[in-house]
């Protein structure tokens, strides 16, 4: 039984908004180019902090998922099929503008395209290649369904880091995530991933607080290790609005710690964990 009642929210968890003039320069360039981040999209409470370092994850195939998972507040609904085809130049303009050495594109999950989403990913990174010689690009990306083909396409473009969030436990998947979701087609697509390009790095990334026990935290590091993840990102979970899933537990910052611990003690390469940790933030610190 989930707790319905929202908790007060501890101390270290509370966010200070540093001012600069970065974070204009960040905000007006996307808006001007009409672009997305998940940052302000999925609430991220580091948005200020990330966006005055001139970092930002970008997201595209547009603003609205064919997904409704519990934990995230990013619009769904039919986005009928509607791509914007110069998605991949104006992401590609926006990283030269910005300076970004290092770009994270994340997208909404497009089940309403044939090959959900998959050859935009790539033309997207391709492009950013072509007119950013050097910059480093972290895909991170929906499961694709665990298709070969569509997989393949991404990482025949060769970004640095792909990446794929298993989110929570296995137990509670089928709640906390949208009923296409899977577990274990996550993991699978995690291997697909590693059996295409054994040299690229995997990474994927869990939300904790859902209401998950502590043991299944570290029988999901076990999965994840075994299916040839290299990075693992441990955050709390935070309810972005009060229409989503309600926080069940605020983990300590020493229990944070404590899970990368094991996550490392397990093998897997690297291990960032703690209660502000996002799938994307600080990514540029946190590479093989």
């Amino acid at each position: 039984m989930f707790r319905k009642a929202p908790l007060k929210k501890p101390d270290w968890l509370k966010v200070k908004i540093p001012s600069g003039n970065a974070f204009a320069d960040v905000h007006e360039t996307l808006k001007r180019l009409n672009l997305a981040t998940v940052c302000k999209e999925a609430r991220c409470p580091n948005m200020h902090e990330c966006w005055n370092h001139h970092a930002a994850t970008i997201m595209i195939l547009g603003r609205i998922c064919t997904r409704a998972c519990r934990f995230c507040s990013v619009t769904t609904g039919d986005p009928e099929g509607i791509i914007d085809v110069n998605e991949p130049v104006h992401v590609a303009e926006a990283v030269k503008i910005l300076g970004l050495k290092y770009v994270v594109i994340t997208s909404v999950d497009r089940d309403d395209i044939p090959d959900l989403g998959s050859s935009h990913y790539a033309r997207t990174i391709d492009e950013i290649h072509q007119q950013n010689s050097g910059v480093r690009v972290e895909a991170l990306i929906p499961d694709f369904n665990a298709e070969r083909k569509f997989l393949s396409s991404v990482v025949e473009v060769r970004p640095y880091i792909l990446a794929h969030n298993v989110e929570t436990v296995p137990r509670l998947s089928p709640y906390i995530r949208d009923r296409r979701c899977s577990y274990r087609r996550s993991l699978t697509a995690l291997r697909m991933i590693k059996e295409l390009d054994n040299r690229m790095p995997i990474k994927s990334g869990i939300m904790i607080g859902l209401g998950e026990e502590y043991d299944e935290i570290i029988e999901t590091l076990k999965d994840l290790k075994e299916y040839g993840v290299d990075i693992v990102t441990i955050g709390q979970y935070l309810q972005p609005t009060r229409k989503h899933h309600v926080v069940q537990r605020y983990y300590t910052p020493e229990e944070f710690t404590d899970l990368g611990n094991i996550g490392k003690e397990l093998g897997i390469k690297y291990v960032v964990s703690g209660p502000l940790v996002r799938s994307s933030y600080h990514a540029a610190q946190t590479v093989l």
